[in-house]
């Protein structure tokens, strides 16, 4: 199903998953709602089977939890528990690019830089998961880069959790092209081992996407929420 209301008639785990991620990531279904998979099923024109597989999926990413006796939620938004992610992340970052500016080799350096080069940037319009991987992989790759894996495993935790609203700073040209450029010039402090201003320069870039997925988040979430909302009805 999309968002325009068409069904999928023996659709498959695969599309179900993709096109109830889409809902879930563009508030189609509220934060919070109760979801079946009788009531999914019929919606997607498909089997119980192929949404049971996707909801199984969707929870192993985050995206809605399962409660004992009481059914499938979607996942909840609390934005001050966002924001505390934020500061750990922040925090995270701050480590990494010291272990970067230490230990990471100026060619992977200079390789990262080069992907991120503004007079590189694809033409046209980017597509919003496409860049929000590209844009985690940026800063894993910082922390990769210091050799110090257990930070990077535990930044792409953090990542993990804010994804949901980290994406939408990537809805509008204009801070795509700006990521181009502030990672950009995260690389070129590094390559000068110039730590401190590489962890400014890190810290504004953060507290500006953060502002930005903040603010269209509120916004979609008053937006979604003034909809009329269907009755998800009990298996």
């Amino acid at each position: 199903m999309s968002s325009s209301g068409a069904i999928l008639r023996g659709g498959s785990a695969q599309e179900v998953y993709s096109q109830l991620k889409a809902l879930i990531l563009g508030f189609e279904i509220y934060p919070g709602s109760r979801v079946t998979e009788t009531e999914l099923a019929e919606r997607f024109g498909v089997s119980r089977t192929p949404v049971r597989e996707a909801l199984q999926r969707l929870q192993l990413e985050g995206y809605l939890t399962v409660r004992p006796k009481q059914g499938c939620f979607i996942r909840d938004i609390d934005i001050e528990e966002i924001d505390e992610h934020y500061q750990v992340r922040i925090a995270l970052e701050m480590c990494a690019l010291e272990v970067a500016g230490t230990h990471m080799p100026d060619k992977s350096i200079r390789e990262l830089a080069r992907k991120w080069d503004p007079a590189r940037q694809p033409k046209g319009r980017v597509d919003v998961e496409t860049m929000a991987e590209l844009d985690e992989s940026f800063h894993i790759a910082l922390a990769e880069g210091g050799g110090n894996l257990v930070l990077a495993d535990y930044l792409s935790r953090i990542n993990h959790a804010i994804h949901i609203i980290r994406r939408l700073d990537f809805t509008e040209n204009q801070r795509v092209e700006l990521t181009y450029k502030e990672h950009y010039a995260i690389c070129q402090h590094l390559l000068k081992r110039d730590i401190v201003s590489a962890q400014q320069a890190l810290t504004q870039h953060i507290r500006r996407s953060q502002l930005a997925a903040k603010t269209i988040t509120l916004e979609q979430l008053s937006r979604a929420k003034g909809k009329p909302r269907r009755t998800v009805r009990s298996v």
